[in-house]
C-alpha cells in the first residue's frame, strides 16, 4: 500500500508547476496577440518614418514660405522696463490672428526689438517686433509632410505630450517582444530553433554595427 501511494506526491507537486506554465504560456500569448493589434499602428508608423527619415533627400518635400505683416498695441512693447513687455498677450495675439503653429522657444528682447521663435514638426516661424512702433513681420516656414513626421518620429519640437506618445510606444513594443520570447519558451517544438534565430539576429546586428558603422 505504501509503495502504491508513495506516487501521489510527486503528481501533487508536479501539479502547480505545470499549472504556473499553462497559465503564464496563456497570458503571454494573451499579451502577445492584444499588444500586437494594439501597437500594430504604432509600429507601422515608426517603421515608416524611420525609412523617410534614412532617405529624406529622396522625399524631401517643397519648402514654403509666407510672409506676414502687423501691428501689436504700442503699449505691449514701448515701455522703459523690459519685464513689463506683455509676453504672454503678444505670443497669444501672434498664435491666435495667424494661425502660428508650435510652441515659442525663444523670446528675445533687445534695445530696439523683440524677436520670437515658434517651433514645430516640420515648421518654424520667426517674428521681429520693433519696440518703437509696434510693427511686426513673422516669417513661416512649412517643410512639408515627410519633414512632418520625420521630426514626430525624431521627437524634435513635438511638445512634452508628444515624448509621452513616444514612452508609451516604447513601451508595447518592449511588452511585444518579451512576450514573444516569453511564449517560444513553452514551445517545446520550436524553442530551440527560435532562440538559436534570436541569437544568430543578435550577432547579425552587432556584426553589422561593428564592420559597417564608421
Amino acid at each position: 500500500m505504501v509503495t502504491k501511494n508513495s506516487s501521489f506526491p510527486n503528481k501533487a507537486n508536479k501539479q502547480p508547476k505545470q499549472l504556473w506554465k499553462k497559465r503564464t504560456a496563456s497570458i503571454s500569448r494573451w499579451l502577445h496577440i492584444y499588444l500586437s493589434m494594439v501597437s500594430f499602428v504604432i509600429v507601422l508608423f515608426f517603421a515608416v518614418t524611420g525609412f523617410t527619415l534614412n532617405h529624406a533627400e529622396w522625399l524631401g518635400g517643397k519648402e514654403s514660405k509666407k510672409k506676414i505683416t502687423g501691428q501689436l498695441p504700442l503699449k505691449w512693447v514701448k515701455v522703459k522696463d523690459t519685464a513689463a513687455i506683455a509676453k504672454l498677450e503678444i505670443v497669444q495675439l501672434l498664435k491666435s490672428k495667424h494661425n502660428i503653429k508650435g510652441e515659442i522657444s525663444d523670446f528675445i528682447i533687445d534695445d530696439d526689438q523683440c524677436s520670437l521663435s515658434f517651433k514645430g514638426p516640420g515648421y518654424s516661424a520667426d517674428a521681429f517686433v520693433d519696440r518703437g512702433t509696434g510693427d511686426y513681420k513673422i516669417t513661416e516656414t512649412r517643410l512639408g509632410l515627410v519633414a512632418v513626421i520625420n521630426d514626430l518620429h525624431k521627437g524634435r519640437d513635438t511638445g512634452k505630450k508628444w515624448s509621452y506618445v513616444i514612452d508609451i510606444a516604447a513601451i508595447f513594443m518592449s511588452l511585444l517582444s518579451l512576450t514573444g520570447l516569453i511564449m517560444i519558451c513553452f514551445m517545446k517544438k520550436k524553442r530551440v530553433n527560435g532562440f538559436i534565430t534570436f541569437g544568430a539576429g543578435a550577432l547579425i546586428c552587432y556584426l553589422i554595427y561593428f564592420f559597417l558603422v564608421p
